[in-house]
């Protein structure tokens, strides 16, 4: 009688070997696809909420959050409609997830994805996001009538995807965005605040030149920006920005009015926008306090939600004239 290969068991256990490694790296592939995606580990540090109630939110990392008000700050600095702001932040949601990629299919970058050799700009230009954002609206305002096409037919218009219809699943989030990002919704973005210690640009000066970058010179030149006392010039040919150096505090004056700008946002809702914008880059720009209309954010206190204010000091002064008060950590 024959006696059974002593090989077999041998070939059993190291394709049982092989089998379950192969089903580790595909468990490992998957957990880096949801993070390349998702932008980020299970801690957020950012969110946002619906202003009406409804319960809904989005969560998203301080890195996607400074992206998101970039993306909305070049959007209004041209005077285009939240709409539009939407369209873009579920655009950059569904390319990038809202970070600043150095890859992508073939020579595509950035947030958006766009490509050099396609006419976007140089390398360089792309990965610099207050570029990318210009460039996306400056070709979705050529589209005839985009504010009233639905998003994913406009965002396609645009960047001419293989997956056109990719867009439409971001709406939802892309709208929360957009309202707490341009001012339409009060006190609804919240960070807890936690300091980037890789951050290079921190203090007055670096968020003054944020503000400038991302919102533009004539923008801040009309509400009489400062970032503390003697006036410094801004380089010509540009409008000069008020700016002093008295301890860590950017102040940026915005009446409690009800004038409108060319995308129809009034005072109020141009103040929330920047007060939304620094909490959105407190990581960044080791941003601690932001005082605006009677409330204050403070990093690292209630989990980074918006209180009211309760002194009558300075900060009470700021509730009567309508003040975005910006102090950061050096």
């Amino acid at each position: 009688m024959s006696q059974p290969s002593p090989t077999r068991p041998k070939r059993r256990g190291r394709l049982l070997r092989f089998s379950a490694a192969l089903l580790v790296l595909c468990g490992v592939a998957a957990y880096l696809v949801v993070q390349y995606v998702t932008g980020g580990g299970g801690s957020h540090g950012c969110k946002v909420v619906s202003a009406t109630g409804a319960g809904t939110s989005y969560e998203f990392t301080p890195e996607q959050a400074a992206n998101a008000a970039t993306i909305a700050a070049v959007g209004t600095g041209r005077n285009m409609p939240e709409r539009a702001v939407t369209i873009a932040l579920a655009t950059a949601l569904q390319e990038s997830g809202l970070r600043n990629i150095e890859h992508g299919d073939r020579d595509s970058l950035g947030l958006f994805q766009q490509r050099p050799s396609q006419g976007w700009g140089s390398a360089q230009q792309i990965m610099d996001p207050t570029y990318a954002a210009g460039i996306f609206y400056a070709h979705l305002a050529k589209v005839p009538d985009y504010s009233d096409l639905p998003l994913t037919v406009a965002a396609q218009k645009v960047q001419r995807s293989g997956y056109p219809e990719a867009y439409a699943k971001h709406e939802p989030d892309a709208e929360l965005l957009s309202a707490a990002l341009t001012g339409q919704s009060a006190a609804t973005l919240t960070c807890d605040g936690r300091f980037d210690p890789a951050a290079e640009a921190i203090g007055p000066d670096a968020v003054r030149a944020a503000l400038v970058r991302d919102f533009g010179r004539d923008a801040l030149q009309e509400t009489g920006a400062e970032v503390g006392g003697a006036p410094v010039p801004s380089p010509s040919p540009s409008p000069s920005v008020t700016a002093t150096a008295s301890g860590r505090t950017v102040t940026v004056p915005v009446p409690l009015g009800t004038r409108t700008d060319a995308s129809g946002r009034d005072e109020r809702e141009r103040g929330w926008q920047l007060a939304h914008w620094a909490v959105a880059n407190s990581s960044a720009l080791h941003i601690q306090r932001v005082t605006y209309a009677g409330r204050v954010w403070t990093a690292g206190s209630d989990g980074g939600a918006w209180q009211q204010v309760r002194s009558q000091g300075a900060a009470g002064a700021e509730k009567s004239v309508g003040v975005v008060r910006i102090v950061t950590g050096q």
